[in-house]
């Protein structure tokens, strides 16, 4: 079973599949080969960026994720205000502590390769780790950063989802791989999605913990909407792109208007806040990723205030139906921009918020169904093509576009009939078809649409 958990993780920008998996990879390589060689043995280490990781790995911060995780550091606790320091330090000294206890001579040429223009088969974002004892191999292997920051060595990549469920010792109550077996569940058992969702979560931990985990979510989420405000200036990077979510604040705290559309600037400026806080750097949940980490957070801040305050519950509920949505693209699809393009990140995550959004808004299971679909459909085709290489140009605004698109979705559903032509679970096979069919260029390689038509400077 994929989790409501593995589909919402905290960690730092500017992407989970360039920062958060790297990270996770390069930690989790050092501890499989402390376990079977020894890093006491160790002397120096070479990791390899390939497909989309090597193209723009530079400009989405996949080396600095890469030391960060080689020095023993994860996204969710690693102390953001100092990582610059410690890259500076790091870089200075030409050395780096292993998982924080073996030091080995880490140059600054030639210690994180970036290939261009190589690309492993199984997937876009793949990462070589090799360990030496001179010149000697002593321990490699190869992962893939598969989106979401999930991550899965090259050894297990061909396991199949059937395989894994057969193979665990705690089978879920409601299983589904599709939308239609999703609904068949919730109509046989007169369940909602998020009631559904909890149930299957409570097999691997107790509801308290999961209540206080999601709560932990929100809490995050709207940390990263607050710094975002807060924060003036710069943008990392060369494209000099000005931070606007605090100068929007600051409009929007003065305006007393009677124009019925404010509630959408106010979606644009949560939106905006947490993707220039991910495209610094900052602490931001993976939702379901990085790139798209914006949306969730502002339909949520939206329904909160203006439609009714969210408490405990409803929190819980909307992210757990949230999250059900966002296990049916995993299972069926990508949420992969190097693999799909951004209908897979900004996509998903609309299609994920206005299915939520229906269910807070007093839906059933239809509803939500119905509203992830066209929160999907009118995402179809959407390429994934930063300016720079960079999570800024055009990810920041897209999340503010995919945020309004996901409420109206949720609003088409709520007013609809419920008969609709087009089910989920064809919208998810025709993304993924149509990013099987999407050319390279368009899919996080900053070698096509916006990335190569804008000047970087």
């Amino acid at each position: 079973m994929i989790s409501v958990f593995d589909i919402y993780k905290i960690g730092i920008g500017p992407s989970s599949s360039h920062t958060v998996g790297p990270m996770r990879a390069a930690y989790e390589f050092l501890q499989a080969a402390d376990s079977n060689v020894g890093l006491a043995n160790a002397d120096g280490i070479v990791v390899e960026l390939y497909g989309s990781l090597g193209q723009t790995g530079k400009g989405h911060g996949t080396g600095k994720a890469v030391i960060l995780g080689l020095a023993g550091e994860l996204p969710e606790t690693v102390d953001t205000d100092a990582v610059d320091q410690f890259l500076a330090d790091t870089e200075s000294r030409q050395e780096l502590a292993l998982l924080g206890e073996h030091t080995i001579h880490f140059p600054r040429e030639g210690a994180i390769i970036f290939h261009r223009r190589k690309t492993m088969p199984k997937h876009a974002n793949a990462m070589g780790l090799r360990l030496y004892k001179g010149d000697t191999v002593i321990y490699e292997d190869l992962y893939y950063s598969i989106g979401g920051g999930f991550i899965v060595r090259d050894a297990d990549f061909d396991e199949t989802l059937e395989e894994a469920i057969e193979q665990s010792s705690k089978p879920i109550p409601y299983p589904f791989d599709t939308a239609a077996e999703l609904l068949a569940h919730c109509k046989e058992h007169g369940m909602r999605v998020s009631s559904l969702m909890l149930a299957n979560e409570k097999v691997f931990r107790s509801e308290e913990d999961i209540r206080a985990g999601l709560k932990t979510i929100w809490t995050t989420m709207q940390a990263s909407i607050q710094r975002g405000i807060a924060t003036e200036g710069i943008l990392p990077g060369g494209l000099k792109v000005r931070r606007r979510a605090s100068g929007l604040y600051q409009k929007l705290k003065m305006e007393r208007s009677s124009d019925p559309m404010q509630a959408m600037d106010w979606v644009d400026l949560f939106a905006l806040a947490v993707n220039e806080e991910n495209a610094a750097g900052g602490r931001i949940v993976t939702a379901p990723t990085n790139g798209a980490a914006g949306i969730i957070p502002a339909v949520m801040s939206y329904a909160d205030k203006f439609i009714e305050k969210m408490d405990d519950e409803a929190v819980v509920r909307f992210l757990l139906t949230s999250a059900a949505i966002g296990i049916l693209y995993k299972k069926n699809a990508s949420i992969s921009g190097a693999e799909v393009g951004c209908q897979g990140e900004v996509g998903v995550a609309c299609s994920m918020a206005a299915g939520a959004l229906a269910e807070f808004m007093g839906g059933n299971p239809v509803n939500v169904e119905n509203a992830a679909e066209i929160g999907m459909e009118h995402n179809l085709g959407l390429t994934c093509d930063p300016v720079g290489g960079l999570v800024q140009v055009p990810c920041i605004e897209r999340n503010a576009m995919g945020a309004v698109k996901a409420i109206n979705a949720a609003r088409l559903a709520m007013r609809g009939s419920g008969d609709h032509k087009v089910s989920l679970d064809k919208v998810i096979k025709t993304m993924w078809d149509t990013g099987n069919d999407m050319k390279t260029k368009y899919k996080e390689t900053a070698r096509g649409g916006l990335a190569v038509n804008i000047i970087e400077c």
